[in-house]
């Protein structure tokens, strides 16, 4: 397959340079476009809908971080591209499927976009929408779930876990950004940490800087970025 990329980099040479290496390389990447800010990243994103984005950290106008809160990137991989060492640990909260530093390592670039591929493959096969069912892989078995019976998803690193209606919880070592193409389009990404499935929301309270509760009481923090997509979805909710 060809994942449709965005390089988002305020460097024009640093943006020449991925773009030569990718094109030389890894015939895998289709660049439907180049960013060089935040606001102009926000535009293309929406305007190409990407399956990957190479993206740099520091920028005229703002960070990477703040792209990441200001669009809906659940269903796109990202790789980090920066020169700096220091925003690993923050990048690998956000779900990055890798962090690589600048001048970029072909050969660990060919391991990013080949781990980026294989999860992209991995998803397409374990999703099976005539049954409702998706496979999660734990360390002590595969299970077979619902997808209607997930209430929510909460993100750790490359850990995830799925909150089910039985009351049980299945933890897998995946980024929850993993299973985004597999859960259904009535998911919604609410925080950086969480995913929820908007049929299992109780309400959202707008005190305590606001949150939603869910059909099993738990509660589940809503991003300021994210509260007008929230109340977007139940308002129109179907």
């Amino acid at each position: 397959m060809r994942l449709d990329t965005l390089i988002i980099d305020d460097l024009p040479h640093a943006i020449a340079n991925l773009r030569a290496e990718i094109e030389d390389s890894h015939p895998e990447i289709n660049i439907v476009d180049t960013a060089t800010g935040v606001m102009d990243a926000a535009k293309k994103i929406k305007k190409h809908q990407p399956q990957l984005i190479f993206l740099d950290i520091h920028m005229g106008d703002g960070d990477g971080f703040d792209l990441l809160e200001m669009v809906a990137t659940e269903d796109i991989k990202v790789i980090f591209t920066t020169a700096s060492k220091d925003h690993a640990i923050k990048a690998f909260q956000y779900a990055a499927s890798d962090y690589l530093l600048k001048p970029v390592d072909p050969e660990l670039l060919k391991k990013a976009v080949d781990k980026v591929l294989s999860t992209y493959n991995e998803n397409i096969q374990s999703a099976n929408p005539s049954d409702n069912l998706i496979t999660l892989n734990t360390q002590e078995e595969l299970r077979m779930v619902s997808r209607d019976d997930i209430i929510r998803l909460e993100s750790m690193g490359n850990y995830t876990t799925f909150y089910l209606v039985d009351g049980s919880k299945v933890l897998v070592t995946k980024t929850m950004k993993d299973f985004v193409d597999i859960i259904g389009s009535h998911f919604l990404r609410v925080h950086q940490s969480h995913t929820v499935n908007k049929f299992h929301i109780k309400s959202y309270i707008k005190t305590e800087g606001g949150y939603l509760l869910m059909n099993d009481e738990s509660r589940v923090p809503v991003s300021v970025r994210k509260k007008a997509v929230v109340i977007d979805a139940l308002t129109n909710r179907k």
